[in-house]
């Protein structure tokens, strides 16, 4: 369903990205190596789209946003599964969904999650509202950004938080303030003990801006330290990424800075308003802000990118939200190749896209789908 999405090149709203490579999560991995891509485009051989199942939960949540790929088995979460997360209520009011959704590859979806704002751990200002800010740590821990409304518009915003779940689906702790406001998308890697975020923010002085373009969105790195069967603790916060353009929209309640992805060192970041890809270098240990880093590419094929994923090729993989196609572009900024994965609706498959995750053995892209609220499959033959 698209009742609130404007079917615009740069009326996009959030999405997340998470793959998965032989097993391993992709945040480990320097893909490609440090120059360009290597082999041809991921996603020449993946010409055929199939639906999985619907994302919508026994209360009705619907606009699947957050989509990530479960890497390993823990408690109630499965290796090979898909986990989703809702950002609009069974009423399709913006910010106010409280569910996760877990898949199975064969079309079974059973619920992880139904968060309740009046029984959050922590503080989470203005509630719950699910986000595509969304990820799995070691040990089966979840994080998912909230950025609540309290009726479903931009007017409501408040800056919401991030909120820790268990292997199990329980809530047992929330990360807020010190720059978190907003938390639109997000990516994560860890080693040991240790684990980032990275995460977009788009409500720095943006509800004020009352819809014109405010430059203040940022990419924020918080280093957790993981504690077993403990809630993570954080360690650290850092600005790496700052004065990405923002807006409010009646339709799309937020346009941001929208999907991460880690190469290597680098963080890619989908700068939706301002139609391009950027790249933030030395992504896992700078200390201080890049703006908003190398501009990779721009227009052609983009068209308003949101969620992001880095390929096993090294490559990036982007969805529009002004169609309905996904963009495959080089570390050096060429765009090699593009699939359509929705084309219903006028402009076609305009506002449909959301988070994607990408799978190996074999190759082939799970994408949620707005317009039906689904999760979908892009795969060979």
């Amino acid at each position: 369903m698209r009742l609130h999405v404007p079917r615009l090149a740069a009326a996009a709203v959030a999405t997340a990205a998470a793959l998965l490579v032989a097993g391993q999560p992709a945040s480990a991995t320097a893909a490609g190596g440090p120059g360009g891509s290597s082999g041809k485009p991921f996603l020449k051989p993946l010409h055929t789209v199939s639906t999985i199942a619907s994302t919508v939960p026994r209360n009705g949540d619907v606009n699947p946003y957050g989509t990530v790929l479960i890497d390993r088995n823990s408690g109630r979460l499965h290796r090979g599964n898909v986990l989703v997360s809702n950002f609009n209520n069974s009423a399709n009011l913006q910010g106010t969904g409280t569910t996760l959704v877990q898949v199975n590859p064969k079309g079974t979806a059973t619920q992880f999650a139904q968060i309740d704002a009046r029984r959050l751990p922590g503080a989470c200002p203005g509630g719950v509202g699910l986000t595509t800010a969304l990820s799995v740590l070691p040990g089966g821990w979840v994080v998912v950004g909230s950025l609540p409304t309290a009726d479903g518009t931009s007017a409501t915003a408040q800056a919401g938080c991030l909120i820790v779940l268990d292997n199990r689906g329980k809530v047992r702790e929330t990360l807020s303030g010190n720059g978190i406001n907003g938390p639109w998308d997000m990516t994560a890697t860890s080693h040991g003990d240790h684990a980032d975020l990275f995460v977009t923010n788009v409500l720095n002085g943006t509800v004020a801006g009352g819809g014109d373009v405010v430059r203040r969105g940022t990419v924020l790195r918080i280093a957790l330290r993981l504690r077993g069967d403990k809630p993570p603790v954080r360690v650290d916060t850092t600005t790496i990424g700052s004065g990405f353009a923002q807006k409010t929209d009646p339709a799309a309640l937020v346009i941001g800075p929208t999907g991460v992805g880690l190469r290597g060192r680098t963080l890619y970041v989908a700068d939706t308003v301002d139609n391009r890809i950027t790249a933030i270098p030395d992504a896992l240990d700078r200390n201080t802000s890049a703006g908003t880093g190398r501009v990779v590419t721009t227009d052609r094929h983009l068209n308003g990118p949101l969620g992001l994923a880095v390929a096993p090729n090294g490559n990036i993989l982007t969805v529009n939200s002004g169609d309905g196609n996904i963009v495959e572009t080089t570390p050096r900024g060429n765009q090699v190749a593009v699939r359509t994965l929705d084309s219903s609706g006028d402009p076609a498959g305009a506002g449909a896209l959301f988070g994607l995750a990408v799978a190996t053995c074999p190759d082939r892209v799970y994408f949620v789908d707005d317009a039906t609220n689904t999760l979908n499959l892009l795969s060979r033959p």
